[in-house]
């Protein structure tokens, strides 16, 4: 045996799975656009050759994915559907259910995410999306005493806002599922917390600093605070070995 490449198994491709990967591609060439219908199902069998069974469960997994939609008793072809956050929540979901995405690198991203969310935003918010950042804070403090869920709500709304007035859809769309995946990993563990309280008034005090950052304009000073915020909450969660990546992204925060 030389030294040299390794070489991995390899793995069958079921033929549904060519499928779905066929109509994926063609959407991204733009050659299948939003609102375009697929052929119907007896045609998809012929373009395939494939067996109906076979073509069933590649438009199965790409309505489970988001991609298509399929109406019972339309004669028509299944819809492609638009770009949507659900469907990217529940591919990144999935990936860090299997242990394929780690919830340093979720945090890592979010922590990047939210730093430049904040930056812009204290750069360009208007003064209505100020106000709308000042009232979710309102919200998120009433939301102490009913609960995390409640509070877990409000903590949303705060970052929506802050996402918004970042300018950035990508910011916005990106942040929304990042968060999503990585209190899906944590809830729990937060909500049952003998100090679940005492967790949410820090969290609101962090989030309080931030928009006094924005509100000040500073935005180098609401990434910073933003990034620390998060490494604060999220770190207890994540293997020690596995901070390295978190703690880089704070280096420089304190000079």
């Amino acid at each position: 045996m030389t030294d040299g490449a390794q070489f991995q198994q390899v793995r069958s491709v079921r033929l549904y799975e060519r499928i779905v990967q066929q109509i994926e591609d063609a959407i991204a060439r733009g050659e299948l656009t939003p609102g375009q219908r697929l052929p119907s199902e007896r045609e998809l069998v012929t373009q395939f050759g494939a067996s109906r069974p076979t073509v069933r469960e590649a438009l199965r997994v790409l309505e489970s994915n988001g991609v298509v939609r399929s109406r019972p008793g339309d004669p028509k072809g299944p819809e492609i559907l638009p770009f949507s956050p659900k469907g990217l929540t529940k591919q990144m979901t999935r990936l860090a259910q299997i242990d394929q995405m780690s919830i340093a690198e979720l945090v890592a991203f979010r922590m990047i995410l939210d730093g430049s969310g904040n930056l812009l935003a204290a750069r360009l918010r208007t003064a209505k999306e100020l106000a709308a950042m000042e009232r979710t804070l309102e919200v998120m403090e009433s939301a102490i005493d009913l609960g995390y869920e409640e509070f877990s709500e409000a903590d949303m709304a705060f970052h929506d806002a802050v996402a918004q007035a970042s300018r950035n859809a990508m910011i916005q769309v990106c942040n929304a599922v990042v968060r999503g995946v990585v209190l899906s990993l944590i809830t729990d563990k937060v909500a049952h917390s003998r100090n679940s309280k005492a967790l949410m008034r820090e969290s609101l005090e962090h989030h309080r600093e931030v928009v006094d950052a924005i509100r000040a304009g500073d935005g180098p000073a609401a990434a910073r605070i933003s990034r620390r915020n998060l490494y604060d909450y999220y770190a207890g969660y994540v293997p020690k070995r596995d901070r390295a990546s978190l703690l880089a992204l704070l280096e420089g925060d304190e000079d």
